[in-house]
């Protein structure tokens, strides 16, 4: 099942600009003003419009101690399985790492029938990170797993978690343009997104030709409509996007208003022939965070009670 109809979100307390994330996270600049109260805002207003569409949002409150400026990101250190497995994450900075909260498992626990918990997370110590659905993005009817090798996918680590897992990897090299350099993009999921029948993708990041070529061949021979965003549109988080359903099995593509703003009418008219969208006012949290609205989102779909 490529969708889920549940959402974890974690409400901001403490939301800011991390300097830890900043040393590779080229899409963040750092904010003055009411920054947490600005995010606080978006973070309600998004979560309203996705309830609106009967879809099932768990929010849980982040604590002021530890200080976790990243905490509205979750998709980044856990992830929830149909098989009732919960994986916790390798995360690149430290202050992240505080992120991984026992009594945050244990409130899915009431709810959802938690099988096994896998912890990758000591692998910290071997300076070896995985960032969840942040760096891989996961084609689950397929059995196929993309990935951007950065310094938050360990290429290593990667193929070991699909070998475990049963999904194919399909690794590449991705780079955006910082300044004057081609730098590589942090996370895999600021520049691709995997829908049910299609795939919205920046092949223009994917450097290399014969990687490139690679990850085409892939999504077509999966099946699904590709539908490539350029450079531009991905800096506005374009390919920061997740299908969702809701409880009556209704298809959703949740982007970010920058995003939705970015893609020009026959983009728009490919999603919409497949899914209505749904997009938010994330730009505080955008700017200071350098994510948007799928690194808000960790999918949730074990088994109810």
């Amino acid at each position: 099942m490529q969708t889920t109809n549940t959402v974890l979100m974690i409400e901001p307390i403490a939301f800011g600009f991390n300097e830890q994330t900043a040393v590779n996270n080229y899409f963040q600049v750092h904010q003055e003003g009411n920054v947490q109260e600005k995010a606080l805002e978006e973070f309600n207003s998004f979560v309203e419009k996705l309830r609106a569409k009967d879809i099932n949002v768990i929010t849980i409150k982040d604590m002021l101690d530890p200080k976790t400026p990243d905490s509205i990101f979750p998709n980044n250190w856990v992830s929830f399985h149909q098989d009732g497995k919960v994986v916790l994450y390798p995360m690149f900075a430290e202050n992240r790492r505080l992120e991984r909260r026992e009594d945050i498992i244990n409130q899915i626990k009431e709810k959802f029938d938690v099988k096994e918990i896998i912890d990758y997370s000591k692998i910290e110590n071997e300076n070896k990170y995985l960032e969840g659905t942040g760096s891989m993005i996961f084609d689950h009817d397929n059995k196929i797993a993309y990935g951007s090798v950065s310094l938050r996918l360990d290429e290593e680590l990667f193929r070991k978690f699909c070998g475990e897992f049963g999904f194919k990897p399909i690794v590449f090299h991705s780079y955006q343009t910082a300044g004057e350099e081609r730098l590589p993009i942090y996370h895999t999921n600021v520049m691709m997104c995997v829908a049910d029948k299609f795939v919205v993708i920046c092949l223009d990041c994917i450097d290399d030709e014969t990687e490139r070529r690679y990850v085409v061949d892939s999504i077509q021979n999966s099946g699904k409509e590709l539908i490539e965003i350029s450079e531009e549109q991905m800096q506005h988080f374009a390919g920061n996007m997740l299908q969702v359903q809701n409880n009556s099995g209704e298809k959703f593509l949740v982007m970010s208003q920058s995003a939705y703003n970015s893609l020009n009418k026959n983009q728009v008219f490919a999603i919409e022939k497949y899914c209505e969208i749904i997009y938010s006012d994330l730009e505080t949290i955008e700017t200071n965070g350098g994510g948007s609205a799928r690194c808000m989102l960790a999918e949730v779909f074990l088994p109810r009670k």
